[in-house]
């Protein structure tokens, strides 16, 4: 298949290219390259890509008229819109530009997956949606209290799609992620800054107590879990998550255990716009997809502190953001 793949440069984009190409398939990813956290992340990511069947283009999804070059040019058999503003807490201080990506950019893309006839489209969303209600979240609970402007914005763009599904029988298959963690990861993730404060000495905060919990998820899991969404399906959604939720004090430790160094905590009041637990039932996507996590805890943390030792100079520069 020839595949669109929006956020291309990023942290779970990159890792979809790379299994997409893995499969054979063309890959044309587009990344707007914005410097929310440190791009030399993206362009690292980048870097190994260079694939023959990989073309990359700076697009920004919220440009209609230069997403609409990029789809008279090629051929898309479909699209996967990785594509997202992340980041709860920013949000609160710019939720313009989380509606101008998140939302917009999703329309933009249906509305040009409509005139060109493309019939699948695969949209990354939150596990932020499920603020509020009984655990373990599965996908037919209503999510109706989003307690950010990003778990609003990305719940706009899931209504859109089934909108376009509704009027112009585009299939859809939305995905939602549960805090993804890996080599290569976002620096404004707890993973990556834990591992990077730890090793170095510096202090780490955390926000509350550390008894909130998290179903984090290896990247490699979600890659695979995002390109199964291909599949034809109607209008689905999909969680995609370890299906085990850990306490953050708990994942510190094992950080801690692994690195063979103690952390230096300070700790700082719980964020309003944050989640006390989240946890997947995937249950939809293993009948469905045929998918299950195949990383637990303790490999993924190995191979990520193993990328983090393994490239310890790039890794130490990388500028941290909350």
């Amino acid at each position: 298949m020839n595949i669109l793949l929006t956020g291309a440069a990023g942290f779970i984009g990159s890792y979809t290219a790379k299994k997409l190409l893995n499969d054979g398939h063309t890959v044309i990813g587009i990344d707007n390259l914005n410097s929310y956290y440190d791009i030399r992340l993206k362009h690292y990511r980048l870097e190994h890509l260079k694939n023959k069947n990989f073309t990359f283009h700076n697009v920004d999804i919220s440009n209609y008229e230069a997403l609409s070059l990029l789809f008279d040019i090629y051929n898309f058999d479909g699209v996967i819109n990785l594509a997202a503003r992340a980041g709860v807490r920013y949000s609160i201080e710019n939720p313009f530009v989380y509606f101008d990506t998140n939302t917009n950019g999703t329309l933009n893309l249906l509305e040009l997956c409509r005139h060109h006839n493309i019939k699948k489209f695969v949209l990354a969303s939150t596990s932020s949606l499920y603020a509020g209600i009984e655990m373990p979240f599965s996908e037919d609970k209503p999510v109706n209290t989003p307690i950010s402007p990003y778990a609003a914005s990305k719940k706009g763009a899931e209504v859109t799609c089934y909108t376009y599904h509704n009027l112009f029988d585009i299939d859809v298959s939305i995905v939602r992620y549960f805090t993804v963690y890996g080599p290569a990861g976002r620096p404004d993730m707890s993973i990556f800054r834990f591992i990077k404060q730890i090793y170095a000495g510096e202090d780490l905060t955390i926000y509350g107590d550390g008894s909130q919990s998290r179903d984090f998820t290896y990247v490699e899991d979600i890659a695979e879990g995002t390109v199964k969404a291909l599949k034809y399906v109607g209008y689905e959604i999909f969680n995609l998550g370890g299906n085990t939720p850990y306490k953050l004090m708990n994942v510190l430790n094992m950080i801690e255990e692994l690195l063979g160094k103690k952390a230096k905590i300070v700790y700082k009041p719980f964020h309003k716009a944050d989640m006390t637990a989240t946890w997947a039932n995937i249950d939809k996507a293993g009948e469905i997809l045929k998918w299950q996590p195949k990383y637990n805890i303790q490999d993924g943390l190995r191979e990520t502190i193993n990328w983090f030792i393994e490239n310890l100079d790039f890794a130490n520069s990388i500028q941290l953001r909350d």
